[in-house]
């Protein structure tokens, strides 16, 4: 027969994994695949967040978070345009997720309505993983940048909303699977998109590389082919230069002179639409450089050699300096 204190040794150390769970859980990076199910969502899409350990006993006890929306011509997601550039914010200070959105055969507004279930989402974490709500930031490259554009000027509208009630069905009837291998937790992240207001879903910032934006005379046409089809009405409309008003959210945008997919125009034309109706915008036209650098650097270049660019390499310490006085 054991003595008491063998048992209560015992005890004690049957208890040391799940002592040792809770700190892990405490302690650490948040580093979690969340999958969206919304009405035509496809079996992608998913909000990959990086949510920074919390410490009581640091000056920063709560941070803004940085969205991105990798490009890819709505047609696939570039890898090179997200954890990569995830990792930088997480280095200056910010909480990050990465929203991979649906791609082709998915069509709008599908991309746009999970976007903003992403911001409504993190929004109303925003006090168990220390986000300071009102600074989500929305970050997107080239078709991404329309994704993230798009929420920026058409947040406020009421045909959004009632979009997201209908959106919103599909997760009643998706798959829920798991997060962390809990299928309790993946639950947990669904959302009552009925309940949804414009401000749940306001982005506070648009951080927009070699954007798409216009379906004009200088558009990236596979991009609006990919999300809109032959839909002449819905191309107008998601021109987003004509789509900007006063409650657009400050910006910051780059592009290249020589980029010969998504013409310099597309910034010009929305920075244009920006400073018409006074919005705080910073803009940054690069000489020379490639579509797609994304960080413009050896971390990002693709397996052939290609998007280096070091003078662009700049833009990520230019954006930091612009996100440290929203």
């Amino acid at each position: 027969m054991l003595a008491k204190w063998q048992c209560d040794i015992a005890n004690i150390r049957d208890l040391l994994p799940a002592i040792a769970g809770s700190f892990h859980k405490e302690k650490n990076m948040i580093h979690q695949e969340i999958p969206i199910f919304l009405k035509g969502s496809g079996p992608d899409a998913k909000l990959v967040v990086y949510i920074q350990n919390f410490e009581t006993d640091m000056l920063v006890q709560e941070r803004p978070l940085v969205l991105l929306c990798p490009g890819g011509g709505y047609n696939h997601l570039s890898v090179r345009e997200a954890e990569s550039e995830a990792l930088q914010f997480l280095a200056m200070g910010y909480h990050a997720a990465v929203l991979k959105y649906s791609v082709s055969p998915a069509m709008f507004p599908t991309q746009l309505c999970e976007l903003a279930w992403a911001v409504k989402f993190l929004r109303s974490k925003a006090g168990e993983w220390h986000i300071v709500s009102d600074k989500i930031i929305v970050q997107g490259s080239s078709a991404g940048g329309h994704v993230a554009a798009s929420l920026g000027v058409f947040w406020n509208q009421d045909w959004l909303l009632e979009t997201l009630k209908e959106c919103g069905a599909g997760q009643a009837t998706g798959n829920v699977g798991q997060v962390d291998g809990n299928a309790d937790n993946a639950t947990s992240h669904i959302l009552d998109t009925t309940e949804f207001t414009s401000e749940d879903i306001k982005p506070n910032g648009m951080l927009l590389c070699y954007p798409v934006i216009t379906s004009g005379e200088f558009a990236h046409k596979g991009s609006f082919e990919k999300l809109a089809g032959e839909d002449t009405k819905l191309w107008k409309m998601l021109s987003l230069e004509h789509q900007v008003t006063e409650d657009t959210p400050p910006a910051f945008l780059w592009h290249t002179f020589t980029d010969g997919s998504v013409p310099v125009e597309n910034s010009l034309l929305f920075v244009s639409a920006l400073r018409r109706v006074g919005v705080s915008t910073e803009f940054h036209m690069y000489p020379k450089g490639q579509h797609g650098l994304a960080l413009g650097s050896k971390l990002t270049a693709s397996a052939d050699g290609k998007h280096m660019q070091k003078e662009c390499e700049s833009w990520i310490h230019l954006a930091a300096t612009w996100l440290g006085q929203l």
